[in-house]
């Protein structure tokens, strides 16, 4: 099957990165490289261009797309997280700019031996780096009922959080919950057919919260989003796309403190803490698809947009 991704928010992501053409600009998160191929069109010939993601599926795809540009591009397999490792690697000490387009690529949830969609009978993978021991099998019939509990309170954001985690374990009481739709009988038994009849797929929250519990996305984030910033050069923007209010949150939070990480009591004349500002948030709000993208792309509907620029 073909790497397919569309770019969710592609136009505005590339303006707010306002490319110099002998940058250098990194993608974490390189996918399908719809966002990279709009970035190494724009770069003259000092310019370059590091793509990293942590899918098999995804550099296969990428090397390809991005082979017409020749040597300006480097593309390394890895997590986000080590980015601070992989530009030292490389000899780069700052960039320009950094993309983030963080969730699932739709090429991840249309491969259904992925299983990362409800749509389609898998395996419980959900594995966005295949050389990780652990799947979403292990969670689904390993976690204690609490922990269970807690991930899909805490990450799915669902009411029935503790219902559906009751249902799980006495489901794998009787044999191992192997499947996707093996595990969406079990959080349909969970859920009132009434409420289930009102709102989007029961099985999605949950499906979102295994996801990010095996690949650890929100940890990744908190953990990697000051040494980015830190990364970049003065003017340098990371423009991060996130697609639910937990990533969102950790965004426009942290954004928030490097602009103004100042702890002094309200009360004080000056400042004495000496925390520096790192930057400035260029979005207020975020930037949301259009209209039009809207239409093209239903996937696209909750995916927002900030920018930060670096002092």
């Amino acid at each position: 099957m073909e790497f397919k991704h569309y770019s969710v928010l592609l136009e505005e992501t590339i303006d707010n990165l306002d490319i110099k053409k002998n940058g250098i600009y990194v993608d974490g998160t390189l996918g399908g490289a719809g966002h990279a191929t709009q970035v190494c069109k724009r770069l003259g010939e000092g310019g370059r261009f590091i793509g990293i993601d942590q899918d098999e599926d995804a550099i296969r795809a990428s090397s390809q797309r991005l082979s017409e540009f020749g040597d300006k591009v480097t593309i390394v397999r890895s997590n986000y997280c080590n980015m601070k490792q992989v530009l030292n690697d490389l000899g780069v000490d700052k960039v320009d700019g950094i993309v983030l387009d963080l969730g699932v690529s739709s090429y991840q949830l249309d491969t259904a031996e992925r299983g990362f969609t409800y749509r389609e009978d898998a395996p419980l993978d959900m594995r966005m780096d295949n050389r990780n021991e652990m799947t979403a099998r292990d969670i689904v019939n390993e976690y204690s009922e609490h922990d269970l509990y807690r991930i899909i309170r805490d990450y799915g954001e669902d009411k029935f959080a503790k219902n559906i985690a009751k249902h799980i374990v006495r489901m794998r009481e009787e044999k191992p919950i192997e499947t996707t739709f093996e595990l969406i009988e079990a959080i349909k038994a969970a859920i009132p057919m009434k409420i289930r009849m009102n709102t989007g797929h029961p099985a999605k929250k949950t499906f979102q919260a295994i996801r990010i519990e095996l690949n650890k996305e929100l940890d990744v984030l908190k953990n990697t989003l000051r040494d980015m910033v830190e990364s970049l050069n003065p003017g340098g923007r990371i423009c991060i796309i996130t697609f639910h209010s937990l990533e969102d949150r950790i965004v426009k939070t942290m954004f928030k403190e490097f602009e103004n990480p100042c702890t002094c009591p309200p009360q004080f004349p000056v400042c004495v803490c000496g925390n520096k500002s790192l930057g400035k948030v260029i979005t207020r709000k975020p930037i949301l698809p259009s209209e039009e993208e809207l239409e093209v792309n239903s996937r696209s509907k909750s995916a927002k947009l900030r920018v930060f620029e670096r002092a």
